[in-house]
């Protein structure tokens, strides 16, 4: 071989070595959430699907899991330190900027679902449909519901409309705050790990919450009210939790790797988290029982009326649609049917 082929051969072959070493290095991913280490959603949810993709690339590809804002800033720069690439992926509620993402605030809209399960499909297809550019720079690896929302006070038992006239309620997004507002409250937004203290100091009267988190939290300790809506109808609230990758990180990654990430999001975790949560709301609510707290359930007649009371909502989000040059009105139709869709 001629000294020319020879060194050739010799740098294709470091080439490939250099190569073959990139494929193999592992990779780290950092995730950033606010809830503390024990709450549902970062051990039934975020650790699972943290153990799939490394069992999958053979350990080559895991979590580093920072709870409770570890890496500092507040609940609401989650999104941004994903977008920015501070964190790798983050695991929080789109709703916390508020604004921002107005397209999927449809799933947060009063009285629209009583299912976690349905509500993730849903919230999966219809971003796919609407979604998309709301989110650049990101890359959505989950959309997912919490369980029925619902409210709880510490020293007033709600039963009505009349009972809501200037008490003070912790809302978590822009939409639970306007409902709040229309059901004759004073909304006053706040993530969740302000809310205990808020709560103790009295600075507000009491929250809306689902079941599921309340004991991460101790919250069940705090008030020793509850008001939960009639099972025939759809849920008080809901709010949308995204888990969310910067799209450069993803983009970097080896095609293998992202085959994995791609395989164990999307659809399928959507899916999964929303049964999690679904199943966890007998569990969230077994403490409030234990503690002899008191619980109300609004009557339907009474459900009717703040349901009539909430509806200018549905028309306000169709008409910030419009204004931004989307079919409101068939968006909301089509949020609904895909609800239907995957009801059980």
């Amino acid at each position: 071989m001629n000294p020319t082929a020879l060194r050739r051969r010799c740098a294709a072959l470091a080439l490939s070595l250099l190569a073959g070493s990139a494929f193999a290095q592992d990779v780290t991913l950092k995730v950033h959430h606010f809830w503390p280490p024990q709450a549902m959603p970062p051990t039934k949810i975020l650790a699972p699907w943290c153990e799939r993709i490394a069992a999958d690339s053979g350990g080559r590809m895991k979590c580093q899991v920072f709870p409770a804002m570890q890496l500092g800033g507040t609940p609401s720069q989650l999104i941004d330190q994903a977008k920015d690439g501070v964190v790798d992926i983050a695991f929080t509620l789109p709703g916390y900027t508020a604004g921002r993402f107005p397209v999927m605030e449809v799933f947060e809209l009063p009285f629209l679902t009583n299912s976690a399960e349905a509500a993730a499909k849903a919230s999966w297809d219809f971003y796919v449909r609407y979604g998309t550019k709301e989110f650049t720079g990101l890359k959505p690896l989950m959309f997912s519901v919490h369980d029925e929302g619902y409210l709880h006070t510490r020293d007033k038992q709600v039963k009505s409309l009349a009972d809501l006239k200037g008490m003070k309620l912790r809302a978590p997004t822009r939409m639970t705050n306007k409902l709040l507002a229309a059901l004759g409250a004073t909304p006053v937004a706040m993530p969740l790990p302000a809310v205990p203290e808020a709560v103790s100091k009295g600075v507000i009267d009491g929250f809306l919450l689902p079941w599921e988190v309340i004991p991460s939290v101790k919250l069940h300790e705090m008030v020793k009210y509850h008001t939960e809506t009639d099972a025939k109808h759809p849920a008080l609230y809901s709010a949308t939790f995204i888990l969310a990758m910067n799209q450069a990180r993803y983009d970097g990654l080896p095609a293998d790797l992202k085959a994995i990430i791609d395989k164990h999001s999307g659809a399928v975790l959507s899916a999964q988290a929303g049964k999690i949560w679904d199943e966890s709301q007998a569990v969230g609510r077994k403490p409030a029982v234990d503690r002899n707290n008191t619980f109300y359930t609004l009557p339907s007649a009474e459900t009717d009326l703040w349901v009539k009371v909430s509806a200018p909502l549905y028309d306000e989000w169709v008409a910030n649609m419009d204004k931004a040059g989307l079919p409101g009105k068939q968006m909301l139709q089509d949020a609904r049917d895909l609800l239907k869709k995957y009801a059980k």
